[in-house]
């Protein structure tokens, strides 16, 4: 597999315009949905091309953006009224702006990781002191490594350079080496590892599980209640074609990246879909993870305060979506 270097400015530059063209609205609601055109996003971007939500009456205009935190930041804004990310993206806009938990769409703590160029033969975080790391600063993957993987492993800000820029970004810098060290997520990290470009040092998942979360603005919640159940619904669908029917699922996304001029093998795609694990719920452990989290963002000063969860945390939309399914 191979992927030039014109390729990567390519979708580089596709990804970051990809707000897709909105959907034709009318009087009715219409969700303006928010993703991220990484891994994390493709359940949702799934969710859209699977033709479920217009089942149900629902209509949409879709905004794709390069991670989660940008997402959170239009939310905030008010220019789009639901979009997914982790719980620290989460706690920061419901600091920010409000902003509410509707469901746990998926656990993405494998997907995420840190990744040094393979001429460096490195293999611990511990030996990335002096590097040069290229972070998308204010995503929850970039907020878990700076507070919390590097000092777990000695290094301290300033320890090492962080070079800020979007996860799409990355493949391009590493391949210049003007980078070191990446902190990515899939497929960005598979499509490095196939390069021969770079190796993983470690993942998330022993770290961090991390759910990520389906938000939507307060506004939008408290003026659209049976919209929110009638979406969940279908999101309940798209799980079981996650899990009866992955091909179907997993040639819709790999059309997306190929269209985008990613030259990326369907063995590379898959390996990166499998670690994505897409459950939609709401488990009832939430709140002790999400409080751990917001303490790390307090001490961090990064936000005001801990959040109140029965505001920030809002199960009984899901409850009443899998009671009517």
């Amino acid at each position: 597999m191979t992927l030039s270097r014109r390729h990567y400015l390519a979708a580089s530059a596709t990804l970051l315009a990809a707000a897709v063209t909105p959907r034709a609205a009318s009087a009715q609601t219409v969700i303006r949905q928010g993703y991220q055109t990484n891994l994390w996003g493709m359940p949702t971007y799934y969710l859209l091309r699977s033709g479920l939500l217009e089942k149900r009456g629902l209509k949409f205009e879709e905004f794709g953006v390069p991670s989660g935190n940008l997402t959170m930041q239009q939310m905030v804004a008010r220019q789009v009224d639901m979009g997914t990310y982790a719980g620290p993206s989460l706690i920061l806009g419901h600091d920010k702006g409000g902003l509410v938990a509707i469901a746990q769409i998926e656990h993405v703590g494998k997907t995420a990781s840190v990744m040094v160029r393979k001429d460096l033969n490195f293999t611990k975080v511990e030996q990335l002191k002096g590097l040069k790391i290229a972070n998308q600063t204010g995503s929850s993957v970039g907020n878990i490594f700076v507070d919390q993987i590097a000092p777990a492993a000695g290094l301290k800000k300033g320890d090492y350079q962080e070079v800020r820029m979007d996860v799409n970004n990355m493949i391009t810098a590493l391949s210049a080496k003007t980078v070191d060290v990446m902190v990515n997520v899939e497929p960005y990290n598979a499509i490095a590892e196939a390069d021969g470009l770079a190796v993983k040092i470690m993942n998330y998942w022993d770290v961090d599980k991390m759910p990520v979360f389906m938000a939507a603005t307060p506004d939008f919640v408290a003026k659209n209640p049976d919209t929110i159940v009638a979406y969940l619904k279908a999101w309940l669908e798209v799980a079981r074609d996650f899990k009866d029917n992955p091909n179907k699922v997993a040639d819709a996304i790999y059309s997306f990246y190929t269209s985008k001029g990613y030259a990326l093998s369907q063995e590379t795609f898959r390996k990166a879909m499998s670690f994505v694990d897409v459950d939609p719920g709401f488990p009832g452990d939430l709140k002790p993870y999400m409080q751990q989290q917001a303490e790390i963002l307090l001490r961090e000063k990064k936000i005001a305060a801990i959040p109140d969860w029965s505001k920030a945390l809002r199960p009984d939309f899901m409850e009443k979506a899998k009671a009517g399914a």
